[in-house]
C-alpha cells in the first residue's frame, strides 16, 4: 500500500513537472542549419508548433531586428504558404562588398493558402540571411503567430541572461565566432605550384624506379629459366653417357 502511494506520487510530480516545463518547448524558435557565424551567412529554420487544439497557424510575421538590419534575406518556396518580404529604408545605409545598401529587410510574413498547420503539428519556415553581423552575439526576431480562430499570439519578449524566461520570448538567434577564410594569394598559389610539380616529379621518379626494378626482375627471371633449363639438359646428357657406358 505504502509502495502505491509512493508510486502515485511520484507519477503525480512527474506530471506538474511535464506541465510546468512543456510552455518552454512550445514558443516559436530560430535554429541555423549548421552555424550562424558572424560576419557570415547562414540558412535559419523559425520552428512553428500549433499550440491549440481547436484552431490551426494559418499565418507568421517575423519582424527583423533594425539594430542589426541584414541587407540579404532569402526565403525557401513552401507549398501551401503565400511568402511576402517587406523591405523598408534604413536610416544609416549599409556596405556590402563596396555597394552601399540603402534598405533592408524589416519583415517576413507567411500566410497559409490551406490549412495551415494543423492541431498537433509544427512546421519549418526557413530564410537565408546575411551578412551576419560582426559587432553582436545574438540577434532577435520578434514573432507574431495567427491562428485560424484570428487569436494572435506575440512572441516578442527579450530573454535576459540571468532572468527566467518570460512567458512568451523571442526567437534569439546566437552568433557563433566568426571563421577564417582562406584566400590564395600569388605566392601561396606559386607556392601550391611548386608543391605539385615537385609531386609530380616524385611520382614520375618512382614510376620510373619501378619500371627499372620490373626490367630487371623480368631478365634475371629469364636467366633463370635458361641457367635452370641447361642445368636440366646437362643432367640428362650425363645421365646418357653413364647408361651408355
Amino acid at each position: 500500500m505504502k509502495a502505491s502511494r509512493i508510486a502515485a506520487a511520484g507519477a503525480a510530480a512527474g506530471v506538474t513537472v511535464l506541465a510546468l516545463s512543456a510552455p518552454a518547448f512550445a514558443h516559436v524558435s530560430v535554429q541555423p542549419e549548421g552555424a550562424a557565424a558572424k560576419g557570415g551567412y547562414a540558412v535559419v529554420d523559425f520552428k512553428v508548433p500549433n499550440e491549440r487544439d481547436d484552431a490551426s497557424t494559418t499565418k507568421l510575421e517575423i519582424n527583423f531586428p533594425t539594430d542589426h538590419p541584414l541587407a540579404s534575406v532569402m526565403p525557401e518556396p513552401m507549398p501551401g504558404w503565400k511568402i511576402d518580404v517587406t523591405k523598408s529604408k534604413l536610416d544609416k545605409p549599409l556596405e556590402m562588398h563596396g555597394e552601399k545598401i540603402s534598405e533592408a529587410v524589416t519583415k517576413v510574413t507567411w500566410t497559409a493558402d490551406g490549412k495551415g498547420i494543423e492541431p498537433g503539428y509544427f512546421e519549418k519556415f526557413p530564410l537565408s540571411i546575411g551578412q551576419l553581423p560582426e559587432d553582436a552575439d545574438q540577434l532577435v526576431f520578434k514573432a507574431l503567430q495567427t491562428y485560424s480562430n484570428k487569436e494572435v499570439v506575440r512572441w516578442i519578449e527579450v530573454p535576459q541572461k540571468g532572468q527566467e524566461e518570460p512567458d512568451n520570448p523571442a526567437p534569439v538567434l546566437e552568433l557563433s565566432a566568426a571563421e577564417d577564410g582562406h584566400h590564395a594569394s600569388s605566392g601561396d598559389t606559386a607556392s601550391d605550384a611548386g608543391s605539385a610539380e615537385k609531386a609530380s616529379a616524385e611520382t614520375a621518379a618512382d614510376t620510373t624506379s619501378s619500371g627499372s626494378t620490373d626490367t630487371t626482375a623480368r631478365v634475371l627471371g629469364v636467366v633463370g629459366i635458361v641457367v635452370g633449363a641447361a642445368g636440366v639438359a646437362y643432367g640428362v646428357l650425363a645421365g646418357r653417357r653413364r647408361t651408355t657406358a
